[in-house]
């Protein structure tokens, strides 16, 4: 399953690294003069209403979606996994006061976290990477906290403890090589996350603006030519589906590692 997830990725990944270059076009170059091109030799997945390359904004739209997706997971991840390493080694008022804190990030729907915050900037991007990132965090607090107090309970901490091993290697060689494939699961449904939730920002019209290419707003303006050009729905819609399909099945196969 693995194999799979990792094919699809690398599919996509030289669709976005290969495809500004084989059409040689910026994703906002228009052309009047070949609107709603099917596709061809020319242009593999046709052009849009505005005479844009729909390969070309494909591209830029997967980079932008894994990058701000990536992004957000990573800022999620090492400031989430610290303080759950932090709670569960000291206990005390120090992770009862972290508990609250993460209780508190949870009384509030991520999705309208992510809408307050596009109040302030609409159109912008660091809307979505602050209020991913802040949403995301409490997931790997929760989980690192639970496993690492387990672990810190287990023998071979307690006698690496008593050994007088300080915590830099008790982390190193007893916690991190237990915690890791369990982060790289959460982090793998944490991009594809990400990537849902920007997409659908995008389609409800409260995400990205045009001309900006992201995977939302492309389904969203090709609606009005389903018809006319079906390859301008679909060609979204797809990549989405095997960019999720790719990460379901790398964390699927993460998780039946463990």
């Amino acid at each position: 399953m693995i194999r799979l997830g990792l094919s699809l990725l690398a599919l996509l990944l030289a669709l976005a690294v290969f495809g500004p270059w084989l059409t040689g076009v910026s994703a906002s170059a228009q052309d009047l003069e070949r609107v709603l091109m099917p596709p061809g030799l020319g242009e593999w997945l046709g052009t849009d209403n505005l005479g844009r390359s729909v390969v070309t904004r494909l591209a830029y739209a997967i980079r932008l979606s894994t990058g701000l997706a990536l992004l957000s997971v990573l800022s999620a991840a090492v400031p989430g996994t610290a303080l759950g390493l932090l709670a569960a080694w000291r206990g005390g008022w120090v992770e009862r006061l972290l508990v609250m804190l993460a209780d508190a990030v949870l009384a509030l729907p991520g999705l309208l976290l992510v809408l307050i915050l596009l109040a302030f900037a609409p159109g912008a991007i660091w809307p979505f990477y602050v209020g991913l990132a802040l949403v995301l965090w409490v997931e790997y607090f929760r989980v690192v906290r639970a496993q690492a107090r387990t672990l810190l309970a287990s023998p071979q901490v307690e006698a690496a403890a008593l050994m007088g091993f300080g915590w830099p290697y008790i982390l190193r060689c007893h916690l991190l090589p237990e915690l890791l494939p369990i982060l790289l699961t959460l982090m793998t449904l944490g991009v594809a996350t990400a990537v849902v939730a920007l997409s659908t920002a995008g389609y409800i019209g409260v995400g990205l603006r045009p001309p900006t290419a992201e995977l939302g707003l492309m389904i969203s303006e090709a609606f009005p030519y389903v018809f006319e050009a079906p390859w301008l729905i679909i060609a979204p819609v797809a990549t989405l589906l095997l960019l999720i399909a790719g990460l379901a099945c790398i964390a699927e196969a993460l998780r039946r590692a463990r």
